[in-house]
């Protein structure tokens, strides 16, 4: 049994190490996307809040928060964004099952979800651990009400809904199995994720019954729940309840995902293809 669990360890290990190396080689584009993209979204996010406020009554809120507490969002929102969706990984998993080249996978000692989720983690690794000085940079700056103590929590529930996108991801893919052109679901998964997880709006600017409902499903937990946590706007019992739903998300999706694999296996193998 600690044979298996040590050769699991170094394998997956292996290829988290084959992300980061995949995604370093390319150095202009890493600088793109680790620091670049960051900087010009948080820039025009912050422009935009701070235009907003300067047309606010004389109480200076909105939604009971003022100037400093949107800012802070405009600077983490996209930057979690960012880590909590899949767009690259995901793609290259639907083109293995469309293209027919997952062969080569199936008959290597280690799954499909496997494979991909060590990699995607070593590529969300290293982009976080750059691009998040971009964030960090901005609040220092503009003196932003962030509670740095509270990044290692809401960071583990951060990597915990990756598990839940990427599961979701491997669903897709596996559409692949039974249509032909899969690729518009990604955009359409990721721009709904965007929005149901309070990217673009923060969820408790919502009417309430909307922002009742978001804050019910799991993807909330993708970036309003740890960016509310680590600027205040929410505490632990928001945190907990974050994970709570992606636990019962990681079921549904788990159980879904299993279905579809098998099924698309067994007639995929079927017919040679």
């Amino acid at each position: 049994m600690k044979t298996q669990f040590t050769a699991f360890l170094k394998r997956n290990l292996a290829l988290a190490r084959l992300g980061i190396v995949t995604n370093l080689e390319y150095r202009f584009n890493f600088i793109i996307d680790a620091f670049i993209q960051p900087i010009l979204s948080v820039g025009i996010e912050v422009l935009l809040w701070i235009a907003i406020f300067k047309t606010v009554d004389a109480t200076g809120l909105i939604g009971g928060f003022g100037r400093d507490s949107y800012l802070a969002y405009a600077v983490w929102a996209p930057f979690l964004g960012r880590i909590a969706i899949s767009w690259m990984y995901e793609s290259m998993m639907v083109e293995e099952v469309v293209s027919g080249s997952i062969n080569t996978i199936l008959t290597r000692p280690l799954s499909f979800f496997e494979y991909y989720l060590s990699q995607t983690l070593g590529y969300k690794v290293i982009t976080t651990v750059f691009s998040m000085t971009v964030p960090i940079a901005f609040s220092l700056f503009f003196d932003l009400p962030v509670h740095y103590e509270r990044l290692p929590a809401a960071f583990i529930l951060v990597v915990y809904y990756i598990l839940l996108v990427h599961t979701m991801s491997f669903i897709v893919s596996t559409l692949g199995f039974y249509l032909t052109r899969v690729r518009s679901f990604t955009l359409l998964k990721n721009l709904s994720l965007m929005l149901l997880g309070g990217e673009l709006v923060p969820i408790d600017l919502m009417p309430e019954n909307l922002s009742s409902i978001l804050l019910s499903l799991p993807f909330s937990s993708g970036v309003y729940v740890p960016l509310a946590f680590i600027t205040g706007r929410g505490d632990w019992d928001l945190l907990y309840r974050g994970f709570f739903n992606i636990s019962w998300g990681l079921v549904v999706a788990g159980i879904l995902s299993y279905f579809l694999w098998n099924r698309g296996v067994r007639e995929y193998t079927g017919t040679g293809a």
